[in-house]
C-alpha cells in the first residue's frame, strides 16, 4: 500500500517559520500524477483543507493561511512541501498530506505542529 509520509513538524514560537514535507513510501508513486493537499485537523475540530496544488501547479489556500503559507511540489524529487511562515498558535494542528487524483486518494498519517511560546 501507498503510505505518505509528513516530515517537518514541530514546535515554534509565534511568528516563526516551519516547512513540511510530504513523500510516498514507494519510489512507483508519482506526485506528477495527482493533486497533492495539505489539511489540518485540531483537537475537537473538523479537518480543514489547508493548501493545494494540482497536476498543472495551480494553488488554492484556505483564508486564514492565505499570504502565510506557500505549497511547493517538486516533481523531480517527488516531494510536495509546505511553507509556513508567521505562524500563530491558531496554526497549532495535526498537518495531514493527500494525494488524489480520479482514482485514487492517499493519505499521510499527520505530523503535530505546536506554535507556542
Amino acid at each position: 500500500q501507498v503510505q505518505l509520509v509528513e516530515s517537518g513538524g514541530g514546535l515554534v514560537q509565534p511568528g516563526g517559520s516551519l516547512k513540511l514535507s510530504c513523500a510516498a513510501s514507494t519510489s512507483l508513486f508519482k506526485i506528477s500524477m495527482f493533486d497533492m493537499t495539505w489539511y489540518r485537523q485540531a483537537p475537537g475540530k473538523q479537518r480543514d483543507l489547508v493548501a493545494l496544488i494540482t497536476q498543472g501547479d495551480t494553488t488554492n489556500y484556505s483564508d486564514s493561511v492565505k499570504g502565510r503559507f506557500t505549497i511547493s511540489r517538486d516533481n523531480a524529487k517527488n516531494t510536495v512541501y509546505l511553507q509556513m511562515d508567521s505562524l500563530e498558535p491558531e496554526d497549532t494542528a495535526v498537518y495531514y498530506c493527500n494525494a488524489r487524483n480520479l482514482v485514487a486518494s492517499y493519505w499521510g498519517q499527520g505530523t503535530q505542529v505546536t506554535v507556542s511560546s
